[in-house]
């Protein structure tokens, strides 16, 4: 049916659309994001309805919170529900898909790896599907460091050795090799995102870290720091850096959530496939994140030495150069004590 200029032709246009039922969010292309509303997901919801995109968030809700999901439309369901998928993708008028949705705890992927591979890996493959079936040629991915496993004293690199210890870092290592191979076989274009540690919480307090399983280290010290725990566990001191503790780098989520968008707009702009680190360059020991903790709140924390937990690695800190080049990220937030404060911030005033 032809869309013309006359009365007449646009009231039959209007009558379809009331018809049949017809919803492509103000006759707008969507972008899908699966797991939306858990902690990187939300933010970066956020960040593109603050782009005027017209977003629709897909999530199961086991990890993520509702009321997390802030200016766009919220699906409850799962990538694993193919006739659900099916259903969204000929409903709404999808562009692209930012795909967050899967489980990201290293120690609990190596406890139950079939749930992981189950999820993690079943969950991208059903989603490329229903992409490949409906037109829909862009993705955006949700990876991370943990795809290196490689032991390292200085930043990784994109072309660096890819060999994960975690059942975890193994399966999205896996959807990073199905996300090339649909590329090659479908033309599906892809970005896969490899976060080092995810941290800190929207600057204005509206969304923050609410794992309902927290594994983090800033929010499990700063629970610590509210009394919600008596102490806070490090796990081996007896590794091969300064002070005996794992090093990370830390990167803020609202620089991560902005990352998606730029990755969109390159997208949109060459439509050229790549992996891009993102992370700021700096490490810190567990011991430095703790102490920094204490800096902000003014408050001493208890420390509870363990044994080192399987699938973690000595190092883990990026080179971001190349997606500081050519997605133009440039984080915000590059002081360690300024993510812990918007971190404390919302800890404090948790709205869920």
């Amino acid at each position: 049916m032809k869309f013309r200029n006359s009365y007449g032709k646009i009231i039959l246009y209007v009558k379809f659309i009331e018809y049949f039922g017809y919803n492509k969010g103000s006759f707008g292309m969507a972008i899908l994001v699966t797991g939306g509303a858990g902690y990187i997901g939300s933010h970066t919801v956020l960040e593109l309805v603050k782009e005027k995109e017209n977003v629709i968030v897909l999530d199961s809700l086991e990890c993520g919170h509702k009321e997390a999901v802030i200016g766009a439309t919220l699906v409850e369901g799962s990538t694993n529900d193919k006739a659900l998928l099916e259903r969204l993708f000929k409903k709404y008028d999808i562009e692209a898909v930012i795909h967050f949705a899967g489980y990201i705890s290293v120690e609990e992927s190596m406890r139950d790896p079939l749930k992981y591979y189950n999820n993690n890996v079943s969950g991208i493959i059903n989603l490329l599907e229903a992409m490949q079936q409906n037109n829909v040629f862009k993705i955006i991915f949700s990876s991370t460091a943990a795809v290196y496993g490689e032991e390292k004293e200085e930043p990784f690199l994109e072309t660096d050795k890819l060999s994960p210890y975690s059942v975890y870092g193994k399966t999205k290592l896996m959807a990073e090799n199905i996300l090339e191979d649909s590329k090659l076989a479908y033309g599906i274009s892809y970005i896969a995102l490899r976060y080092f540690n995810a941290c800190g919480a929207d600057k204005n307090g509206e969304i923050g870290e609410a794992h309902k399983n927290e594994t983090h280290l800033i929010p499990l010290v700063l629970q610590t720091v509210l009394g919600q725990r008596g102490s806070i566990n490090i796990y081996g001191t007896d590794y091969n850096t300064k002070d005996g503790t794992c090093i990370r780098d830390y990167v803020h989520v609202s620089d991560l959530a902005r990352a998606h968008v730029l990755a969109l707009e390159k997208l949109r702009r060459d439509n050229q496939s790549g992996v891009y680190n993102l992370g700021n360059g700096v490490g810190f020991s567990v011991k430095e994140v703790i102490d920094k903790v204490r800096f902000v709140t003014g408050v001493n924390i208890k420390e509870n030495i363990l044994e080192r937990r399987k699938g973690d690695v000595p190092y883990l800190v990026a080179s971001s150069q190349k997606a500081r080049k050519e997605l133009r990220f440039n984080p915000e937030y590059t002081k360690l004590e300024d993510i812990i404060q918007t971190a404390w911030q919302w800890h404090k005033n948790r709205r869920y």
